[in-house]
């Protein structure tokens, strides 16, 4: 019997549909979008520009304000390290994030500590949400940024960055969002007034290795990056090195797709949702995180009296389940996440991520996810 894949939230199968075009740009219009003397460039040009102004378009931007990067790794570490200069310069070193973040985030923040910062490390309450409230109090006359993630990629909980991005527009901090697990899925929450925007192609369909980082203008006035890497000049100066067109458009097809085909998203992630939980109803368990404000591809578990590194093994030949973040989940250490948001130890300790992406799931079977309660069970 197949696997079942239940971790999305690390990352999901390339879409047919977006591999046929990354082909085609990988083997037949394989130009280097900065070659100006001939049609292969022309044509790369004209397809990067086409993507931008989708992407922009669908987070309320203009195609202005958008680069290409690797990831939404890279995307957080310029948004970050390329706004400190700026703060180190006019005394701001005051920054309010959550405890909860991606390592993505957490470890260039520690960073900015070593050269002076002050960084306010908010805990959530036990729903997993920081509240806007909470960050409010923090705020002081040299806060810099406050960074928040969007959608939290361990328990799936959704931040309330929308309502936060209203209340700092007309402030001088400002805000960045690391939306990769949010990006396509949430689309109006990222269409407000957010500074800068993090997201991730491979989450959606997309090919690993490309993202993007909104760097929404305040009026006429850019948010003051620095670039953090050097060489070439791509990407107004913020990103050198020359653009991966097929990456550049596997990741606008990525997003068309999932755009035009959202509403079937929902449903059939919210059914998955549905039939998880029904099955684990005849077992012990703790729900994490908040089941109002939650993505509905993303489950968060404990299971009562189950060791987590045990019980991956038991599903290792059953089902494809990580025990948080795909970037830490080597480690059987107790999440970060869940530890912030003030659990047990035990619960923290056995936290279980089940992730899922509708198209690997439609056709799940009841005997599947038997068989992955079963070995839950024992």
């Amino acid at each position: 019997m197949p696997v079942t894949y239940l971790d999305a939230a690390a990352t999901t199968r390339v879409d047919p549909r977006v591999a046929e075009v990354v082909l085609h740009w990988m083997t037949e219009d394989f130009g280097n979008a900065g070659s100006r003397t001939h049609e292969y460039g022309t044509r790369a040009k004209k397809a990067v520009q086409q993507a931008r102004e989708q992407l922009a378009a669908q987070l309320g931007a203009s195609s202005d304000e958008l680069i290409f990067t690797s990831g939404a790794t890279e995307s957080n570490n310029i948004a970050l390290l390329g706004l400190a200069p700026y703060g180190e310069k006019s005394g701001r070193r005051h920054i309010i994030t959550s405890a909860i973040e991606h390592k993505a985030v957490l470890e260039p923040l520690e960073h900015l500590q070593t050269r002076g910062f002050e960084v306010d490390f908010l805990k959530p309450d036990s729903s997993g949400r920081i509240s806007v409230e909470a960050i409010q109090e923090r705020l002081r006359p040299e806060t810099l940024l406050v960074s928040l993630m969007h959608v939290n990629n361990e328990t799936g909980v959704i931040q309330p960055v929308a309502e936060l991005a209203r209340l700092l527009r007309e402030s001088p901090t400002f805000l960045h969002v690391d939306a990769a697990q949010g990006f396509a899925k949430l689309p109006d929450d990222l269409t407000a007034p957010i500074d800068m925007v993090s997201i991730s192609g491979h989450k959606i369909g997309a090919p690993k290795g490309i993202g993007a980082l909104l760097i929404r203008r305040r009026g006429w006035n850019r948010i003051p990056l620095e670039p953090i890497m050097f060489g070439g000049g791509q990407e107004r100066k913020l990103r050198p090195g020359t653009l991966p067109v097929p990456l550049v458009v596997g990741l606008a097809k990525a997003e068309e797709i999932f755009r035009k085909e959202h509403q079937l998203w929902l449903a059939g992630a919210e059914n998955v949702r549905s039939q998880l939980l029904d099955a684990l109803g005849s077992t012990r368990y703790h729900l994490n995180g908040d089941p109002e404000h939650r993505v509905p591809h993303i489950l968060n578990v404990s299971f009562e009296g189950v060791d987590a590194e045990a019980l991956i093994v038991r599903l290792k030949e059953i089902a494809a389940v990580a025990t948080g973040s795909a970037c830490t989940s080597a480690s059987y250490t107790p999440s970060h996440v869940l530890t912030a948001m003030g659990l047990t130890d035990e619960i923290a300790a056995n936290g279980l991520r089940l992730s899922w992406f509708p198209a690997e799931t439609d056709n799940l079977e009841a005997h599947e996810i038997a068989a992955a309660v079963s070995a839950i069970q024992g």
